[in-house]
């Protein structure tokens, strides 16, 4: 199925000049600014759960979702999917945990939030449509078979880290997991991550290149 993927299949840099929201222009979050809002809402969950506990721990990390949102709305007028997602299954768990008084659903919210990114992304690919650029609000300019191996490994590596969380979190402490979800699942992302530097590199798009295809 994935043979029938055009170039229409993946945004163009055309794409993402006519990618308006509320007839606004899409803008760019800074990188500092990127960061602080993908890594902060983490930093003080963990900083909550080590002081006051797991159960007041999840309701900073519900508040700190939200502020999240409310900034890169502000900022950039959109709301990429990945951040979007995260923060309605962290509002949806977190509020489980609360309610039911149970630490196990905010656990299951890592578990369920990998396993729908990676079925999301590969069951899109078996239909034909590219979901890694809109998932990862990403501007890298690569072909489509870069984008479809890009595609299977990130699919793939949320499963393995879906199903990580389910052992880690069966076989430890409330404490331990939150350590885990901290320093162990965000450095294995960002070196994935950076694993994929190589593909990227093969499969690049130079901008003139990309620029001269769009106006035809």
């Amino acid at each position: 199925m994935t043979e029938g993927l055009s170039k229409g299949s993946v945004p163009s840099r055309g794409d993402e000049k006519k990618d308006d929201v509320l007839g606004g222009r899409k803008k760019k979050l800074s990188p500092l600014l990127k960061l602080a809002l993908e890594l902060g809402p983490l930093a003080l969950f963990f900083l909550a759960n080590n002081r006051y506990g797991i159960f007041a721990a999840t309701g900073v990390l519900m508040a700190g979702v939200v502020v999240t949102l409310v900034v890169s709305w502000i900022v950039t007028r959109h709301l990429p999917a990945m951040p979007l997602v995260t923060a309605a299954l962290v509002l949806i768990f977190g509020t489980l945990t609360y309610i039911l008084h149970d630490e196990t659903f905010i656990k299951l919210k890592v578990t369920i939030l990998y396993s729908l990114f990676g079925a999301g992304l590969i069951g899109a690919l078996y239909f034909g449509k590219l979901l890694l650029p809109i998932v990862f609000d990403l501007a890298i300019h690569i072909d489509d078979e870069g984008w479809r191996k890009l595609t299977w490994r990130w699919g793939l590596f949320f499963f393995f880290l879906a199903g990580l969380n389910e052992v880690v979190r069966r076989i430890v402490t409330t404490d331990v997991w939150v350590n885990f979800k901290v320093f162990g699942i965000l450095p294995l992302t960002i070196l994935f991550a950076i694993a994929q530097t190589p593909l990227i590199m093969r499969h690049e798009i130079p901008v003139e290149e990309e620029n001269s295809e769009s106006h035809f």
